[in-house]
Order: C-alpha cells, then sequence, then structure tokens
C-alpha cells in the first residue's frame, strides 16, 4: 500500500529534507559500523584498550539518531502535516523512539556507574535497535519506490 499521494510525493521529492536524510542516514551508518566495531575489537583486546571509545561512538550515534528524527520530524511535517508519528511512517517513527531509548539507557547505566560487561551489551543492543529501526527505512524505501515506477508506468501508458 503506497505511503504517498501524488501530491505528497511531488512535495517528498522536493523537500531539503529529503535530501539531508539521503545525506545524514549514510552517515549514521557508517558510525554503526565504526562503533559496532570499536565495541567488538575492545572486547577481543585488539587494539583498543580505552573504553572511554565505546562510549564516544554510541555518543556520537546516539547524536546522529536524534538529528535523523528531528530532520525526520521536519520533512514528515511537510509532506504529511504532523511532526512526527504521522500514520504514514507511525512504525517507522515507533521503531525510532524505541532506538533512542535504547541509546540514551546506555548512558543512565553508564552514570549510575553499572559494570562495562552491562554497558557493552547496552552498547550492542543500542546498536541492534537501530539496526531493525534501519531495515524499517529501507524496505519502506523500496517499497515505495516500486510504487512510484508504478505510477510513472501508469502515467506513460
Amino acid at each position: 500500500m503506497p505511503r504517498y499521494t501524488p501530491e505528497q510525493l511531488q512535495k517528498r521529492n522536493a523537500s531539503v529534507w529529503t535530501k539531508s536524510q539521503a545525506i545524514l542516514a549514510p552517515i549514521q551508518f557508517l558510525i554503526f559500523l565504526a562503533g559496532v566495531t570499536v565495541t567488538w575489537l575492545y572486547t577481543e583486546g585488539i587494539g583498543v584498550t580505552d573504553f572511554g571509545w565505546i562510549t564516544f561512538f554510541v555518543t556520537l550515534k546516539t547524536f546522529m539518531l536524534v538529528l535523523i528524527f528531528v530532520t525526520g520530524g521536519f520533512f514528515e511535517l511537510e509532506v504529511f502535516g504532523a511532526f512526527a508519528f504521522a500514520p504514514e511512517f507511525f512504525w517507522e517513527d515507533f521503531g525510532s523512539a524505541i532506538a533512542m531509548v535504547v541509546h540514551i539507557t546506555y548512558f543512565i547505566l553508564f552514570w549510575m556507574g553499572l559494570d562495562q560487561k552491562i554497558l557493552i551489551w547496552t552498547a550492542l543492543l543500542a546498536y541492534l535497535s537501530y539496526l531493525v529501526n534501519a531495515a524499517q527505512f529501507v524496505i519502506r524505501l523500496l517499497l515505495e519506490k516500486h510504487n512510484e515506477r508504478k505510477l510513472n508506468a501508469g502515467k506513460s501508458a
């Protein structure tokens, strides 16, 4: 089922927020890959010996997650009239909210002084929550691109 009316599709394609998401999403993915890599290297004792690097990457990843959520909110406002949780993006926004909660939980546990093993598992859970949420967006994007091709083929006929 398509998410966009032809008018919304036109707004989406013309929106500066669409372009910002197209730039920020790959950057966030690279930060995710770096964070997972650093976490793995630390746990295996390969090259990374300072736990601060794990916290650095979780912080950077959390910043990107919030930045993309906010810019995505402006996108939804422009295209659908709601800052966040527009019906067309409800489940993706719900997934983003869960990912943000898990990322923020890392900092709560960090400030509580919990053991590094718990923090490492929380960081990995935060990365997993992001990965599931990113998959939501990629699947929706692929489905919508398929629908867009069908709409364009209908115009040509």
